[in-house]
């Protein structure tokens, strides 16, 4: 009889310091357990190119980072999303050759758009996984083409209505929905990544970021589709926040995984805290703390370490582990009766409650099984 295989999928990942290794440091064995171990690459792996102007903060590490996530345990990283192309299109693809040099699959970024769209296959323990990615959180130009680098592109729409049309200068209500071409290009991909069998996973860089709970029309929309067409899970990125966990015909939606591995602003750019850039998303949670050593809002420690096991039948169970940011910016799985793992689960109870999710949350040893409410 074959063993199960174990998939593990964490946040966002950008380690920035001389030995890079050391961002992991708490969280190696946990990750090394993993037949098949997945994250968000949140910053260009390079050593050349010049800053974009589109760049908010233009995130750039070492290629050393590359094999320190092959150490680390990781077999297949995202890079799809809103730093992509942040030291142009020459340091994308340093990013795509190291980590190929490293043993290390990426979907989701690509010297083209088809290269962006194309599937990362791989089979373990008699199962055969493909992981798509794409992003809707997109600065000018980011988004690949049939002739230029980018990343897959999801665009969206955003409308603003009155909701008391008859009162000028009152709040409006804002609604999001994704335009129909690039959902259907989405949509198609994974019917075709079904078709090949296995377990198909779409990882999302979307959302509302650093704002507690909320998630946008077009995330819903677009993760209700992917299941519609096939998918067997939904792992969504970039709002450097947990969000909600909605479960929608027997699948898994994790609409943000939050921060894991990624060092506070000031390591990518030390002055980035007087920036008007950075005053205008501090505006967004109040809860920034520029005056002290994490810098970052102290919901934005909590975080967890997606587990799932799956067969030929397909994913047989998914569940997390509670995990915990640290002063250094570095992981740290937790155990039960720790009370943090108590804040974590209690957090993520609460941030789905709020968006209307009846999900259950059993905690199992270290691990908290995700399933359907009654």
């Amino acid at each position: 009889m074959s063993r199960e295989a174990v998939l593990i999928a964490v946040g966002d990942v950008a380690a920035r310091r001389e030995d890079p290794s050391t961002m992991f440091q708490h969280v190696r064995p946990c990750l090394r357990a993993g037949d098949l171990v997945f994250g968000q690459l949140e910053a260009v792996i390079s050593d050349r190119g010049s800053p974009s102007p589109q760049a908010r903060l233009a995130m750039r590490t070492e290629p050393s980072l590359a094999p320190a996530l092959r150490d680390a345990g990781f077999t297949v990283l995202s890079f799809a999303g809103n730093h992509s192309l942040d030291w142009g299109q020459e340091a994308l693809a340093d990013t795509l050759a190291h980590l190929a040099a490293a043993g290390i699959r990426c979907c989701g970024a690509g010297a083209n758009l088809a290269e962006s769209r194309a599937p990362a296959r791989l089979a373990v323990a008699g199962v055969a996984v493909s992981f798509l990615a794409c992003s809707s959180v997109l600065p000018a130009g980011y988004g690949a083409t049939p002739e230029r680098a980018g990343c897959s592109p999801l665009r969206v729409h955003t409308a603003y209505t009155a909701i008391e049309s008859d009162q000028p200068g009152t709040p409006a209500r804002v609604e999001t929905f994704a335009w129909r071409d690039d959902l259907k290009e989405i949509i198609a991909d994974i019917r075709h990544a079904r078709a090949e069998g296995g377990i198909v996973i779409l990882s999302c860089h979307w959302g509302v970021h650093f704002v507690p709970a909320v998630i946008a029309d077009y995330q819903r929309e677009l993760a209700h589709a992917a299941i519609d067409a096939g998918a067997d899970l939904v792992l969504g990125h970039h709002p450097h926040i947990l969000k909600g966990i909605e479960i929608y015909r027997g699948r898994v939606i994790f609409y943000s995984l939050g921060n894991f591995a990624i060092e506070q602003p000031t390591a990518f750019r030390q002055d980035v805290l007087q920036t008007a850039s950075f005053r205008e998303i501090a505006a967004l949670n109040p809860r920034w703390r520029p005056d002290q050593r994490f810098v970052l809002p102290p919901e934005m420690r909590r975080t967890l370490l997606v587990r799932c096991t799956a067969g030929a039948a397909g994913i047989r169970e998914v569940a997390f582990l509670p995990a915990y940011i640290n002063e250094d910016a570095e992981p740290e799985v937790l155990a039960p009766g720790d009370a943090r793992f108590d804040e974590v689960l209690a957090y993520v109870r609460e941030l789905s409650q709020d968006q209307g999710f009846d999900t259950r949350f059993t905690p199992v040893g270290e691990r908290v099984v995700v399933t359907a409410g009654e």
